[in-house]
């Protein structure tokens, strides 16, 4: 909830400073069209009225007359007048207005074709151009000023919106881990009631017995997929987990149920540990219920592959099989929670509980497959700081 409430301060904030930005982005823009408006407008004026001795404070009027150029008696900055500007509008009579950087200012000039002489009037900007210089000045102080504002009414909204929703959002989880344990117990009662009572019924009469046993068994799977995801959030700082051990452990536990239905296991596994960081239960229930699916939906005869690599960085599990496979538009819904397969009936978090385990852990997980080809999950975790060799020497120490 912390981050929620780092986002919506962060948002606010945003939100304010574009805003702030926007407005004097017009303010400004609208200045500068005002000055260059004004300023064009004066240089009209000066280039029909103002006369060489008497021009206006930042102006100056330059008359080509009969070839004789008159620059009057105030002090002219250097590089003025143009007289390349007069020359070609006497020739051409037609009017010249141009933008020069000079003696560290920027001026404007305009030169037109009298009725017998060419003037030329110029414009020095350098106080305009301080007025826009303050303006951005004072638009950088709010919009500092308006940055603050913004992160303390972000944290205050945040505190207001995501704080109820937060506490709400505990008392939630809090709720489903109490039940999930409340449930654990009888749960467990019934399944061993159900598994005592089908030893003894004659063989004919145990299927029913048989099915109900299952069914409780699934039912305890569910409240143990709720539990931890419950708890995920809480609990996803941990010790180095040695994925390839997990990966081993999660093949040796659906070996048998493979060997039953003749499906054929492969693993790749590297000679040392590869590790990540997170809760080692949590990452376990990911890797099983990867396995799990593929040999759910694999046929007899069928094949299973298991590989553990780090590639670009990462750590990353594939699971891959030659089952029923599934459209690939569907990919990403197998992620939901209780998704429903076409022509399948699946119950629980499955898949979903995979994602968020790998998702909590900063990994991603991904599926890929065609129907009838079979089907490939690709899981990547980020590794653990501890290196490999550290824990390989750890590993090797505790051993007797």
């Amino acid at each position: 909830m912390r981050r929620a409430r780092l986002r919506v301060s962060v948002l606010v904030g945003l939100a304010i400073t574009v805003m702030i930005a926007f407005v004097g982005a017009i303010a400004y823009v609208v200045m500068v069209q005002a000055q260059e408006t004004q300023v064009a407008r004066d240089l009209r004026y000066n280039t029909r009225f103002g006369v060489p001795d008497v021009a206006p404070r930042c102006a100056w009027v330059f008359v080509l007359k009969d070839g004789v150029l008159d620059e009057g008696v105030l002090a002219v900055p250097g590089g003025f007048p143009l007289r390349g500007d007069l020359d070609a509008v006497q020739s051409s009579g037609v009017a010249v207005s141009r933008d020069v950087s000079a003696n560290g200012t920027e001026y404007m000039v305009l030169t037109t074709a009298g009725a017998n002489s060419t003037v030329q009037a110029v414009f020095d900007m350098r106080y305009l151009l301080a007025d826009r210089h303050h303006l951005l000045l004072a638009l950088g102080i709010a919009q500092a000023a308006g940055l603050l504002l913004a992160a303390l009414i972000g944290l205050g909204v945040s505190r207001r919106t995501v704080g109820p929703l937060a506490e709400a959002l505990a008392r939630q989880r809090q709720f489903v881990t109490d039940a999930s344990h409340e449930l654990r117990t009888p749960l467990a009662r019934a399944y061993l009631r159900a598994q005592l009572l089908s030893e003894d019924l004659p063989e004919d009469q145990r299927d029913g017995l048989d099915a109900l046993a299952r069914s409780i068994r699934g039912l305890s799977d569910v409240v143990d997929d709720l539990l931890l995801s419950a708890r995920l959030n809480r609990e996803l700082d941990g010790p180095p987990v040695n994925l390839v051990a997990v990966a081993e452990a999660a093949v040796a536990g659906e070996s048998e149920r493979a060997a039953e239905r003749r499906i054929v296991l492969s693993v790749e596994f590297p000679s040392g540990p590869l590790v990540v960081s997170g809760v080692e239960t949590a990452l376990r229930r990911a890797v099983d219920e990867l396995l799990a699916n593929a040999v759910r939906h694999t046929p007899e005869g069928g094949r299973i592959s298991v590989r553990v690599a780090q590639r670009d960085g990462q750590v990353e599990l594939t699971v891959a099989d030659t089952g029923e496979g599934f459209e690939s538009v569907e990919a990403e819904r197998l992620f939901d929670r209780f998704h429903h397969g076409r022509g399948e009936k699946r119950f629980g978090l499955g898949l979903a509980l995979v994602r968020e385990i790998v998702a909590g852990h900063g990994g991603t997980v991904r599926a890929s497959g065609h129907p009838g080809r079979g089907a490939r999950f690709t899981l990547r975790l980020p590794p653990a700081v501890e290196s490999s060799s550290r824990l390989r020497e750890r590993i090797t120490s505790a051993c007797p």
